[in-house]
C-alpha cells in the first residue's frame, strides 16, 4: 500500500515528498518541484498560481501608475483615470500623510464622542449611517431575489471582529480577540484619546461584539444564499424594535418608509432588541469607535498603518506591510478598480485569445447541454428549463464596454488644494452609500460587472444569470493560445465550466433563466439532486488539512461546480483532435498549487466557501474514470476511491 494512501485517496497529504506519482498524489506529481522552491511574498499570506498570476498583473501594473504619476507616460484620457492617478500620487505621498498624522479623522472621532446617550443615538443613526460609520442596524439597496428587474430595501445585522461565529470561544479565537483589543487601545491612542479612554471604548465593543457573535449566521449559514432571503411588510419588520427607531431610521436614509424589506439574518432581527437598546449604548458605542479607528488605517499615515498592522500579521501570517509604493498602487486600484481594469484589459487581451475563450465558452454550453440531454437522474420536464437557463446566460469576457456611472462621481481633491488621502476615500464612500440608496426606484442594470478586468478570477451571478471572465485570467497557466487544447480545457475550460456548473449547484438550481428565485425542478428530481449534493458533502467533510478540517457543507457550492465543471471540460477535451487526459488533469493540478502560512489556510478552512487548493487538484479528479485511465490508478494507489463514493451530478 502506498504511504500517501488516506481514506480519500491523496487528498490528505499535501506535504512535499521526493518522487510523489501521480498514481498517489497527483498535486504533489505535478507541483512538488514549484512549492519546494516557491516562496511566499512578505506582503502576502499565500502564493500559487493564482497569487502569482495576480502579483505579475499587478507589477505591470504598478510600473504603469508610477510612469504615469511622475509624468514619464501620459496619464490616458477621461477624468476617472486621472482621478486614479491623482489619488495614486496622494496615497504615495507618504512626508504629508505623516505631517497629517491623526488629524484627518479627528472630527468624526469628534462626533463619536460626542454621542451622549441612547436617545442621541437615536436621533443620529441615520446621520452615522450616510456618513459611512458603522451603525449596529443598517440597510442598503439589493436586487429582489424573487424579481430581478427591480431593487429591494435588504439588512442583515452587524458583522464581528473575528471572521467567524464558530471561532469565539476557541483557543485560536481568543488570542485573536486579544491581538484585536491590544491594536484598538493602541490605535485610539494614536488619534488622541487617553489610554483610560480608550480601554474602556474597546472594553465595551469586545462585549457588544461577543453578543452579536452569539446571536448572527455562521460562514455555513451564509453559504446557504438563498436562505438569505426573507421578505417582511415593513410594519411588521418594525415591530421587532421597541427601542430603536426602524422607521425613522429608514425614513431618513432613503427618503420614504418601504412596504416591505428583506432580513437576511432573521435570527439577528428576532434579537434585535436584546442588542440594539439603551442598556446597551455604551457598548455600542464602543463598538461604533473601534470598527472606525480599524478602517481607517491604511488612509493615514505610516504610524498608523504599522499600528493597524498585528490583527491582520495574526490572522493571515503576513510578515510584513506593503512597501509605499504597492500601498499607493493598490489604493488608487481598490477605488477605481472598473476604472484600471478597462485599461488593463484593452491593453493585455489580446482579440485573437478573447475570440477563442469566447468560442471555447459556446462550446462549453453546448456541451453542457448534450451532458443534460443525455442525463439519466432528471426529468424531462427539468432538462428542458434548465436548457432554457443555459441558452439564456449571458458572457462577459475581459472588460467592460463602459465605466459605471460611480467612477465619476469620484472627485479628487488634491493636497495642493487642501485634500487629504483621508478626506477623498472617506468622500468616495459616501458617495457609494449614495449610490446603492438611489437604486431603491431604479430597474436594475444587468449590464454591470462584479469583477474588474484586471483581477485573476471568474464569476456567475445567479441573479443575473450571467457569466464573467477577466481579462487576467486569460493567460497561462489557465491559457495559453500556443498550448495543447486538452492544457487549456484543463486550466480555463474547467473554470469555465466551474462557473456554468454554478447555474446549477445547491444555490444556483434555485433560480432561473432571469435570474429569479423560483423553483423550476419536479420534487423528484429536487430529491435525486439534494441525495447527489449529500454526497459531495461527504466527500470533502472531515478531511484534514493544515491545523483543522474542512467543513463539507461551507464548501458544497463550489464543490459541486468543481466536479460539474472538470466533467465538462474532460468531455469537451475529449471532442478535440490532439486530446490528452493526462496534459487536462496535470494543467487541472497545475492551478490550484499554493503555499501558505499556516495562519492564513486555518482561515480559509474557517471562512472559503472553497475548498483549499490542493483538496480541489486531487479529490475532484478521483471522481473520473478518464483520470484512472489517464494515469493506470489502481486499487492500491493512494488515488483511488472506491467506485460506490465517486460523484457525478453535471
Amino acid at each position: 500500500m502506498s504511504k500517501f494512501m488516506t481514506v480519500r485517496g491523496g487528498a490528505g497529504d499535501v506535504t512535499v515528498p521526493e518522487n510523489a506519482r501521480p498514481q498517489d498524489n497527483l498535486y504533489l506529481a505535478v507541483n512538488a518541484e514549484y512549492l519546494k522552491n516557491a516562496e511566499i511574498p512578505a506582503d502576502k499570506p499565500a502564493t500559487g498560481s493564482f497569487n502569482v498570476l495576480a502579483e505579475n498583473v499587478e507589477k505591470a501594473l504598478m510600473a504603469e501608475f508610477a510612469a504615469f504619476a511622475s509624468g514619464e507616460k501620459e496619464t490616458p484620457a477621461g477624468t476617472e483615470f486621472q482621478n486614479a492617478v491623482e489619488l495614486y500620487r496622494q496615497a504615495l505621498d507618504f512626508e504629508q500623510r505623516n505631517a497629517d498624522g491623526a488629524k484627518p479623522i479627528q472630527g468624526a472621532l469628534q462626533k463619536l464622542a460626542d454621542l451622549k446617550d441612547f436617545a442621541d443615538f437615536n436621533k443620529k443613526a441615520a446621520d452615522f449611517s450616510l456618513n459611512g460609520f458603522a451603525v449596529p442596524v443598517d440597510f442598503g439597496v439589493d436586487t429582489d431575489m424573487k424579481d430581478t428587474k427591480h431593487h429591494v430595501l435588504a439588512t442583515s445585522g452587524p458583522s464581528i471582529f473575528l471572521q467567524d461565529t464558530t471561532q469565539y470561544g476557541t483557543e485560536a479565537g481568543d488570542k485573536l480577540l486579544k491581538v484585536f483589543e491590544s491594536q484598538s487601545e493602541n490605535l485610539l491612542q494614536l488619534a488622541g484619546l487617553s489610554a483610560e479612554e480608550a480601554a474602556q471604548y474597546v472594553s465595551a465593543a469586545l462585549k457588544f461584539d461577543a453578543k452579536v457573535a452569539k446571536i448572527v449566521k455562521s460562514n455555513e449559514e451564509w453559504a446557504d444564499y438563498p436562505a438569505s432571503y426573507n421578505p417582511y411588510d415593513f410594519d411588521d419588520f418594525a415591530k421587532y424594535f421597541k427601542s430603536f427607531d426602524v422607521t425613522g431610521f429608514v425614513q431618513q436614509i432613503v427618503g420614504k418608509v418601504p412596504e416591505r424589506v428583506i432580513e437576511a439574518d432573521p435570527r439577528f432581527l428576532e434579537n434585535a432588541e436584546s442588542l440594539v437598546n439603551e442598556a446597551n449604548f455604551a457598548e455600542i458605542k464602543g463598538w461604533m469607535f473601534v470598527k472606525f479607528i480599524n478602517g481607517v488605517t491604511n488612509s493615514l499615515s505610516q504610524e498608523f498603518r504599522d499600528a493597524g498592522f498585528p490583527y491582520r500579521q495574526a490572522m493571515f501570517g503576513v510578515k510584513e506591510l506593503a512597501d509605499p509604493e504597492k500601498n499607493a498602487y493598490q489604493t488608487a486600484n481598490g477605488l477605481f478598480d472598473e476604472v484600471v481594469g478597462i485599461y488593463y484589459g484593452k491593453k493585455y487581451l489580446g482579440d485573437d485569445a478573447k475570440a477563442d475563450v469566447i468560442s471555447m465558452i459556446h462550446k462549453m454550453i453546448s456541451i453542457y447541454e448534450q451532458r443534460l440531454s443525455n442525463n439519466d437522474w432528471l426529468s424531462q420536464a427539468t432538462k428542458d428549463k434548465a436548457k432554457v437557463k443555459l441558452q439564456a446566460m449571458v458572457l462577459k469576457v475581459g472588460y467592460p464596454d463602459k465605466i459605471e456611472e460611480i467612477y465619476s462621481r469620484y472627485q479628487i481633491k488634491p493636497t495642493s488644494k487642501g485634500g487629504s488621502l483621508y478626506e477623498n476615500l472617506h468622500a468616495a464612500r459616501l458617495e457609494q452609500i449614495k449610490y446603492n440608496l438611489e437604486k431603491l426606484d431604479q430597474d436594475v442594470d444587468r449590464t454591470t460587472w462584479n469583477m474588474p478586468g484586471n483581477l485573476v478570477n471568474a464569476g456567475y451571478d445567479p441573479s443575473k444569470n450571467d457569466l464573467t471572465f477577466p481579462a487576467a485570467i486569460l493567460q497561462a497557466p489557465f491559457y495559453d493560445l500556443q498550448a495543447s487544447s486538452s492544457t487549456n480545457y484543463g486550466g480555463i475550460g474547467a473554470v469555465i465550466a466551474h462557473e456554468i456548473s454554478h447555474a446549477f449547484d445547491n444555490n444556483g438550481a434555485q433560480f432561473d433563466e432571469f435570474g429569479n428565485m423560483v423553483n423550476w425542478w419536479t420534487d423528484e428530481d429536487f430529491k435525486q439532486f439534494k441525495t447527489r449534493t449529500q454526497a459531495e458533502i461527504d466527500l470533502f467533510d472531515g478531511i484534514e488539512y493544515g491545523g483543522g478540517k474542512i467543513n463539507g457543507k461551507l464548501v458544497v457550492s463550489e464543490n459541486v461546480a468543481d466536479v460539474g465543471g472538470l466533467s465538462n471540460a474532460i468531455e469537451a477535451a475529449k471532442s478535440e483532435a490532439d486530446a490528452n487526459m493526462k496534459e487536462l488533469f496535470e494543467n487541472w493540478a497545475r492551478v490550484w498549487a499554493m503555499k501558505a502560512s499556516p495562519e492564513y489556510i486555518n482561515m480559509l478552512l474557517a471562512v472559503d466557501v472553497h475548498a483549499p487548493g490542493p483538496m480541489r487538484a486531487n479529490v475532484q479528479p478521483q471522481n473520473f474514470a478518464e483520470f484512472y485511465e489517464a494515469f493506470d490508478v489502481q486499487p492500491e494507489d493512494g488515488m483511488y476511491l472506491e467506485p460506490e463514493k465517486r460523484v457525478n451530478i453535471w
